[in-house]
């Protein structure tokens, strides 16, 4: 018990040390991708940042399309150098961004592949992501061969009213 408590204080230490502000940029290798919208850098001075890709919305990992969103992220920015314009940070301490991964805007390649949608709660200067999920839609590319896609943010709700 202790040692768990040790161990949120020392992250919440280590986050204090570096809340990011918006604009702000982060240079650095992409080490980790946890599922098609949230990544892990380690910029040069051996920090880890988990980034969550701004304005957009992959399946879950137990949703259908979920891995393979997490892998297409993975082909596109794995053990790549990413750059990352900071917008804010979300209620999980991540930092939200717009990612560059070796010349790739990685949040417009996720819904041009179909594998993301663009996240409607915060979409606000990100409109022209529309477009591209339209033109993946229309393509039937990745969650558009479904016949009834269910966006992420609609799977999630009967998780979160059932208390798990």
């Amino acid at each position: 018990m202790t040692s768990n408590i040790l161990q949120k204080f020392l992250f919440y230490l280590t986050l204090s040390f570096s809340v990011l502000a918006h604009g702000e940029t982060i240079n650095g290798l992409v080490v980790g991708i946890s599922d098609g919208d949230t990544l892990t850098i380690l910029d040069a001075s051996n920090t880890q940042f988990r980034i969550r890709l701004a304005a957009i919305d992959a399946p879950e990992k137990a949703q259908p399309f979920g891995q393979r969103a997490k892998q297409k992220l993975s082909e596109i920015c794995y053990d790549k150098s990413a750059s990352i314009n900071v917008i804010s940070m979300d209620r999980y301490g991540r930092t939200v961004g717009d990612i560059d991964c070796a010349g790739i805007n990685a949040n417009e390649a996720m819904v041009e592949s179909g594998l993301a949608w663009v996240y409607r709660k915060y979409d606000k200067g990100y409109e022209h992501l529309y477009a591209i999920e339209e033109e993946a839609r229309n393509a039937r590319r990745g969650l558009w061969t479904d016949s009834n896609p269910i966006a992420p943010w609609e799977w999630r709700k009967p998780k979160r009213n059932s208390g798990s």
